[in-house]
C-alpha cells in the first residue's frame, strides 16, 4: 500500500497474475484471496467458464474470463490486450491437464496431446517473463515417460525449459489436508522465481488427530463431519435442470446398491450382501459405491466416481464436495450434474471440483508467493536509496575538478 501526502486517501497496488487452464476457479479464488488482481482466466470448457464468469460479477472483478484452446492464443497478443509489458506480470499460474499423467488413466504421458499442454506453461512464461510461476499437477508426472520412454522424463524437461528462462525453481507434494482442507489429495506443486529470489514452501497448518498432541499442537484434521455438518438432505432432481449446487441425482439402482454398506467402507468389501448387488466389482474397486467416513478427511475427489454419503444413501452433491474441497459457501457451480454412469459433453459439476485446486492450498502458496516477491521488491528499493545515497554523498566529498583546457602540439619527425 502506498500513502499520497496532503492527506489523500491510500492508493492500493495489487500484484498482479495470470490464470491458465483456470478450470472451476479453485486456484484463481485462492490467489485472488492471497491479493493477487488476476488480469485474465483462461480455460476451454464452456461450464467452467461460466462459472469462472458468476465468480467474477459476485466479486465485481474485472478478470478477463476467455473461453478458448490455450494453443490458439498468441502470448504476445494477450499481453498487449492486457496492456503489460514484458516482466510486469507478477505471477503466472496454472494447472493443466493432468489426465495424460495420472497412476489412474493410460498414462500416454507426451503421446496424449494433452500431455504437451503442460509446456504450455512455458511458452506464456517465455513471452510475459513474469516474475514468479506456479504449477499445481499429479503426482504421476514425477515418475511420467518422456518421448524416449525414459522415466520422469517430462518434469526434468518441464524444469530445464524453466531454468532456461532464468527461473530458480523449487518443487514440493503438497497434502490438502496438511493446510485445512478436509480431503487427504497430494498434488505437485512447481514454484519459478527469476533469481535471485528465495521461496521457501509453507509449513503445515494441520496434522493427523494422532500427532495432535504435546505443549502447542497443531490442529487435528479436518474430517468429513465437519465438512458436512448442518447441511439439509438436498431435494431430489428428478430429472428436472436446477441452479441449485445442493441436488441430489442419485439414480434409484445405485441407492440399492449402496444400501448395507457402512461408513466408511465400499460395497466390494461387503461380502455378505447378495452378489448381484455387488455384481462385477471385485477387491480392487475400493473407490466405487464408496461411503466416505464423518471421522476422517475425505478421500481424493475423482472424477471417475462420486463418492457417498456418510449415512444417507446417495450421492455426495455438488454443494458438498465444494465442502470438502475448502470453497466458500457463497462459491456456485454451473453446468450440468450428472449420475456415475451419465455423460455430459463439458465438465459436469462434480468433476469441476474434482479436477480443481483446493482453495486453501492455493491460497497459502500464493502468499508465500506474494510475501517473496514483496521482500525482494522493498531489497531493491533499499538498495536503490543507498546507492543514491552513496552517489550523494561522494559528490559531496570529492567537488567536480576543473580541469585546464589542453594544448595540442604538432609532432614533427626528425
Amino acid at each position: 500500500m502506498c500513502r499520497n501526502r496532503g492527506g489523500k486517501q491510500p492508493v492500493v497496488h495489487h500484484p498482479i497474475a495470470l490464470s491458465l487452464f483456470s478450470g472451476a476457479g479453485g486456484m484463481d479464488l485462492g490467489v485472488f484471496q492471497a491479493g493477487f488482481d488476476i488480469l485474465a482466466s483462461i480455460d476451454i470448457d464452456r461450464y467452467c467458464c461460466e462459472t469462472l464468469r458468476e465468480w467474477v460479477n459476485h466479486k465485481h472483478r474485472h478478470t478477463q474470463v476467455i473461453e478458448a484452446d490455450i494453443r490458439a492464443i498468441d502470448p504476445a497478443d494477450l499481453m498487449d490486450n492486457l496492456g503489460l509489458q514484458s516482466g510486469e506480470l507478477d505471477l503466472l499460474f496454472g494447472g493443466p491437464p493432468c489426465q495424460a499423467f495420472s497412476q489412474i488413466g493410460k498414462r500416454a504421458s507426451l503421446n496424449d496431446e494433452r500431455g504437451m499442454l503442460l509446456f504450455e506453461m512455458v511458452r506464456f512464461a517465455e513471452v510475459f517473463r513474469p516474475q514468479a510461476i506456479l504449477i499445481e499437477q499429479v503426482k504421476g508426472l514425477l515418475s511420467a515417460p518422456d518421448s524416449k520412454g525414459k522415466p520422469g522424463g517430462v518434469f526434468h524437461q518441464l524444469l530445464r525449459e524453466l531454468e532456461r528462462l532464468g527461473y530458480a525453481l523449487k518443487w514440493q507434494i503438497v497434502n490438502a489436508a496438511d493446510f485445512g482442507v478436509p480431503q487427504l489429495r497430494q498434488r505437485i506443486f512447481i514454484v519459478g522465481l527469476l533469481v535471485p529470489k528465495e521461496f521457501h514452501f509453507p509449513s503445515p497448518t494441520h496434522v493427523k488427530a494422532s500427532h495432535a498432541t504435546g505443549l502447542f499442537p497443531l490442529p487435528a484434521y479436518k474430517t468429513v463431519g465437519d465438512a458436512l455438518q448442518e447441511i439439509g438432505t438436498p431435494p431430489v432432481q428428478n430429472g428436472v435442470p436446477s441452479e441449485g449446487n445442493h441436488i441430489d441425482i442419485t439414480p434409484q439402482g445405485d441407492r440399492r446398491r449402496i444400501q448395507g454398506v457402512p461408513e466408511g467402507s465400499h460395497l466390494a468389501a461387503q461380502h455378505h450382501l447378495p452378489a448381484e448387488q455387488r455384481r462385477n466389482l471385485s477387491k480392487k474397486d475400493t473407490t466405487k459405491f464408496r461411503r466416505l467416513s464423518r471421522e476422517e478427511p475425505a478421500l481424493t475427489l475423482r472424477c471417475g466416481e462420486i463418492f457417498f454419503h456418510p449415512i444417507e444413501d446417495r450421492y455426495l452433491t455438488p454443494y458438498e464436495y465444494m465442502r470438502l474441497h475448502g470453497y466458500p459457501n457463497e462459491y456456485i457451480l454451473k453446468g450440468p450434474i450428472r449420475g456415475r454412469s451419465g455423460t455430459a459433453r463439458y465438465i459436469d459439476q462434480h468433476r469441476q471440483v474434482a479436477n480443481s485446486v483446493p482453495p486453501p492450498v492455493a491460497k497459502i502458496l500464493a502468499q508465500s508467493l506474494l510475501r517473496t516477491l514483496e521482500c525482494q521488491k522493498s531489497l531493491n528499493i533499499r538498495q536503490a536509496s543507498l546507492n543514491s545515497q552513496m552517489d550523494n554523498s561522494l559528490r559531496g566529498r570529492f567537488p567536480p575538478m576543473k580541469l585546464a583546457p589542453l594544448t595540442v602540439r604538432r609532432a614533427f619527425r626528425i
